[in-house]
């Protein structure tokens, strides 16, 4: 008696989702709720279904990579709750995935995630596969690199697998960023060759010299950010506003990096849809453009030497 009560209480507490049985049957609600709520992706899934996958095989400690086995799985009821809390949660709350996962990937890496940190999601993931080639000649021959606005680690620690030789030092202004990025560090055993700074751009790195300037900083212009979706607004705002017209930090990065450049050293900043206003603001800057998939003219690239500045 009391095993049906319990049955009937818990088809009560979820109506129609003690139809969703099998794992295909939640697939298809996450996908169709996840639609209807017209839910934004940018962090990572580009759309609802791909989404609906990854929260719904990590919520269930399944291979990410592995769907098709488990499609007609059933469901136990203490899963389905959880399932559906989870749903819910990307629903109501319009968090971005990777908050409610506790991690994002770039390519094969895995990065620990949560709010202090923007979600990471950079066309450099994409650039660093071949090491930079050819504004980097050969990836052995750099021996020192920085990331700057290192928010999560993500970049650095890229750095250091594209960069064998490299010591990688990976700065960012915000001390709870630089938590999450020391466990990252850690995370891939590699503390003895990335240090993490705190500092204001260049403001902590007097006398410090590099081979590599990588840098996806916040570059999202006062207009864009009062347009932002929601899902973007659970991030710090101080990793995606940049001022009226979004390049605070690129004028300091571009201003001030052939300082820091080893001679022949290497500038690359990622601006997203900017470049027309970048090069607007540097008219006599001779900007190379780099394509990564899905990110025309995202990324640029100047030589310490086309740098303002006093030669060395």
């Amino acid at each position: 008696m009391t095993d049906h009560h319990d049955e009937h209480d818990h088809e009560h507490e979820f109506g129609p989702l003690a139809e969703l049985v099998t794992l295909r049957d939640w697939l298809r609600y996450a996908v169709t709720r996840f639609n209807r709520a017209g839910l934004f992706f940018g962090h990572g899934c580009s759309d609802a279904y791909d989404e609906a996958v990854w929260l719904l095989l990590h919520t269930l400690a399944l291979p990410l990579n592995r769907l098709e086995p488990f499609l007609d799985a059933c469901i136990p009821a203490e899963e389905r709750e959880v399932l559906y809390e989870v749903i819910e949660r990307r629903v109501n709350e319009r968090l971005p995935a990777a908050y409610i996962t506790g991690e994002a990937w770039l390519g094969d890496f895995r990065f620990k995630v949560d709010p202090r940190v923007i979600v990471p999601r950079s066309y450099f993931a994409e650039l660093l596969e071949d090491g930079l080639s050819p504004w980097v000649e050969s990836p052995e021959l750099v021996e020192s690199a920085l990331d700057m606005c290192t928010g999560s680690g993500c970049l650095a620690i890229l750095m250091a697998h594209a960069f064998p030789s490299a010591q990688v030092v990976g700065v960012d202004l915000s001390p709870d960023a630089l938590e999450v990025a020391q466990a990252n560090v850690a995370d891939y055993h590699l503390e003895d060759r990335v240090e993490l700074v705190q500092s204001d751009v260049f403001d902590g790195l007097a006398g410090r010299r590099f081979d590599l300037i990588l840098s996806n900083p916040p570059y999202v212009t006062a207009e864009a950010m009062e347009a932002l979706p929601p899902e973007y607004l659970h991030e710090p705002r101080m990793a995606l506003a940049a001022g009226d017209d979004g390049l605070d930090v690129v004028r300091r990065l571009i201003a001030e990096a052939r300082e820091y450049l080893n001679p022949g050293g290497v500038l690359a900043v990622e601006v997203g849809h900017n470049r027309h206003i970048v090069e607007d603001a540097f008219p006599d800057l001779p900007f190379v453009w780099l394509s990564a998939e899905g990110g025309e003219d995202a990324v640029f690239v100047l030589r310490a030497e086309d740098l303002p500045g006093t030669p060395d």
